[in-house]
């Protein structure tokens, strides 16, 4: 066995109804004065409003950053910074998708400590010290609760991550009660984006690519591939939300410590140059990737079939599996071209020149790619 590191949340607290040990556990564990990392539709729509009641009732200090967005730019993060400082914050708990999660992540770090934000883009560059750390997902998908990456929007359009095992929430508290609201289409762009990390995180070209990785893949994939169009089409099914949720975790720890590739470097183009969500990226790109690397990927793609697809049992190829999770994109309403999401041709090259700069995750892809293989996978997407 190579030799390889794995790391993840200290402490997982999984169930229907856990948020209401909130108040509990940020007691003994995350002190007196707490700042919340939010955005506002989660506040209006009332999800929020619990936790923080739960959190005063425990005598906790609290306030609210709810101003994150998508695809979350460098002025957002240090507005949040600003704000913990401020209100002299003894920890962080990050609510809601991603992009609050990885904010909070990153406002947990910069307000302990004496860095910058650009000096710390890249891996293992951050030092500490860093606040207490409490990750809420309120979605399916991207396994922020338990990983060491946070992404964050430069300038204009580029992104750039933040990736250290400093950052991994010290609690993850998965309560599918929160997902139950979301919309078909979130639960559909967030579901994809959780099975392309457990696809990628199997076949990831990383050193550190492991066997407790992919047995989680795996797992993963199984409570995906059985439930997404359940939880899209049924949103209230309990059993349905807490195995997406489950499985996005899983999915999460996966790729924590064996790092995604093409379909990620090929997603943040679209997301960044135009607003497109990131799941919805990902499986906007995800068929034609996968075609791409099946000449090095049949056998793992083979072996993955059947737990995604439970139909494909005994006659698993990786084509097969390719197709049917293009069928199941179909399937959960997602659009299937560039084009449907207003993306112009023209817009190919520089996207294309865009993905090339994902080097950290390039290098991971299972087949190599040049600028002229990116293109033409756009192309086909397109």
């Amino acid at each position: 066995m190579s030799p390889f590191t794995f790391n993840t949340a200290p402490s997982l607290i999984v169930g229907s109804g856990s948020i209401a040990r909130l108040g509990e556990i940020a007691a003994q564990r995350l002190g007196p004065r707490v700042l919340v990392v939010t955005d506002a539709g989660l506040v209006k729509a009332g999800l929020i409003a619990p936790a923080l009641q739960v959190l005063e009732e425990a005598g906790i200090a609290v306030d609210v950053f709810d101003a994150v967005v998508a695809d979350p730019p460098e002025g957002v993060v240090l507005e949040a910074v600003a704000k913990a400082r401020d209100f002299e914050a003894r920890a962080v708990i990050g609510f809601g998708g991603g992009s609050s999660i990885d904010v909070a992540k990153l406002v947990a770090l910069l307000a302990a400590s004496d860095e910058s934000l650009p000096e710390i883009y890249g891996v293992g560059i951050a030092k500490g010290p860093r606040l207490p750390l409490l990750a809420i997902p309120t979605t399916a998908g991207t396994g922020s609760e338990v990983t060491p990456i946070s992404i964050v929007t430069t300038g204009a359009h580029e992104k750039k991550g933040v990736v250290s095992p400093l950052i991994i929430p010290d609690i993850a508290l998965l309560d599918p009660d929160l997902t139950v609201n979301l919309p078909p289409h979130v639960t559909a762009a967030t579901g994809i984006d959780a099975m392309v990390h457990a696809i990628e995180a199997y076949t990831s070209t990383s050193p550190n690519n492991n066997p407790v990785s992919q047995a989680l893949a795996k797992e993963a994939l199984r409570l995906l591939g059985r439930n997404i169009e359940r939880a899209v089409h049924h949103g209230q099914d309990i059993e349905a939300r807490s195995a997406m949720l489950l499985g996005s975790m899983l999915a999460g720890q996966a790729f924590a410590n064996s790092p995604v590739a093409a379909v990620h470097a090929l997603a943040y183009p679209i997301g960044g140059h135009f607003g497109v969500p990131h799941g919805l990226s990902n499986a906007l790109v995800l068929p034609y990737v996968l075609r791409f690397n099946a000449s090095a990927c049949e056998g793992s793609y083979a072996e993955l079939a059947p737990h995604a697809f439970p139909e494909l049992a005994g006659r698993a190829t990786g084509s097969a599996f390719v197709e049917a999770l293009a069928a199941l994109c179909a399937k959960v309403g997602l659009q299937p071209r560039l084009r449907d999401v207003g993306i112009p041709q023209e817009a190919v090259p520089m996207m294309a020149q865009d993905a090339m700069k994902q080097t950290r995750l390039l290098v991971n892809n299972p087949r190599p790619l040049t600028f002229e293989d990116v293109r033409a996978i756009y192309e086909a997407a397109w």
